[in-house]
């Protein structure tokens, strides 16, 4: 796998590729063009114009306009956590299967130039990636192109002494996961040691000013939903963002509907103990509903899938480790980028790949019962 040495020079192989393949919606060609033999390219049903100055490529056939791309950028680990992957463990795939840094910063420019504006870089557990700086420093050069935000989600495991350098590349945004606060406990979800590595993350995060520091905790009946006032009570005096996620059905995690703590529930356990509890406004965009104990220095909020789902604002786009396009986090189409890029098309014919699968997305995803029986990648196969 290349190293990058000069993030800028990554970017020639589009360079050829004419202007009007760089623009939006208003002089892209029809989607309803085929202008290749390749298998790899579908024909495309024309889509409906939405008179808005945003991709049409990046734009549903229900109006959602995807401005926010998640990386995965590995499929290893150094964590097994129970509710993203399986006990068993998952067959890695092979290393010429994954996307090289190139490809990577390749993909992301062609995105940024339509319309994302905030890159995500997950896992697997991303800071395993070697390359992770030279990743960065790239999307940073996209900034003057429309990148806004560069953030990682990672289970800050070895995050502590890293991120200072991150932060010089680049990245300005953080998610830790840390699903107890109880050291014994921590082994038993993650399989594995590191506590006291993750909270020295969490306090090196909140010294170098990330704002505001998002921890994700999973919330799962008879593991922790008993320490969800603790992680309340853990914002008092720290600057940070407490987001509890409804346990979610994944290939191989063994979701059981009793297991899952709902949004109402959580919130209940919380002003029971915390009457004044506040409601917190919302972005247009965000999957997180926000509450804050008056007084206290950060707040909590709540990823609720499961019970109250927010597909008719969903902005994410997700590709894989291997280079597959994601378009709904709990549906199982997927479309291979690094297929469709390898075989040497242009840059507009992948534009045309990614604008099928994201006209493919539907409305909401499928139901609690469904999602349980639909057969999906594990998490970790997805980038948490």
């Amino acid at each position: 796998m290349g190293v990058l040495q000069q993030p800028t020079s990554l970017m020639p192989a589009f360079a050829n590729f004419s202007a009007q393949s760089r623009c939006m919606c208003s002089t892209t060609l029809p989607v309803t063009e085929t202008r290749t033999e390749s298998s790899l390219l579908p024909k495309v049903k024309t889509r409906p114009k939405f008179d808005r100055d945003f991709s049409e490529f990046l734009t549903d056939t229900f109006g959602r306009q995807h401005s926010y791309l998640r990386i995965s950028l590995t499929e290893r680990c150094n964590l097994r956590c129970q509710y993203c992957m399986p006990e068993e463990g998952i067959d890695l795939s092979p290393k010429e299967h994954l996307l090289t840094t190139p490809e990577i910063l390749k993909l992301s420019q062609l995105f940024v130039q339509q319309g994302i504006n905030k890159v995500r870089l997950t896992g697997g557990e991303p800071l395993l990636r070697k390359d992770l700086l030279q990743i960065i420093e790239g999307l940073n050069t996209l900034r003057p192109q429309g990148l806004k935000h560069i953030g990682i989600t990672t289970n800050g495991i070895t995050l502590a002494r890293k991120l200072a350098d991150l932060q010089a590349a680049g990245m300005d945004q953080v998610n830790i996961s840390l699903d107890t606060l109880i050291p014994a406990k921590f082994e038993f979800v993650t399989r594995r040691r590191g506590y006291k590595h993750v909270m020295s993350a969490i306090d090196k995060a909140i010294e170098l000013n990330f704002s505001p520091v998002k921890i994700n905790c999973v919330v799962m009946r008879g593991t922790n939903e008993d320490e969800v006032c603790d992680f309340v009570a853990f914002t008092k005096d720290k600057p940070v963002d407490i987001r509890f996620i409804e346990y979610m059905p994944f290939g191989g995690n063994q979701w059981n509907f009793k297991r899952m703590v709902s949004y109402q529930q959580m919130l209940d356990m919380i002003r029971d103990k915390w009457p004044e509890l506040e409601r917190l406004s919302d972005g247009p965009n965000d999957t997180s509903k926000a509450y804050k104990v008056p007084g206290f220095a950060g707040q909590v909020g709540f990823i609720t899938s499961m019970s109250e789902h927010f597909c008719g604002t969903c902005n994410r786009l997700r590709m894989t480790a291997d280079g597959n396009l994601k378009v709904c986090l709990h549906g199982n189409s997927e479309v291979s980028l690094r297929d469709v890029m390898r075989s040497g098309v242009s840059e507009e014919e992948v534009l045309e790949v990614i604008g099928a699968a994201v006209n493919r997305k539907k409305k909401q995803h499928a139901g609690m019962s469904s999602l349980s029986k639909m057969k999906n990648r594990p998490m970790i196969l997805i980038g948490g």
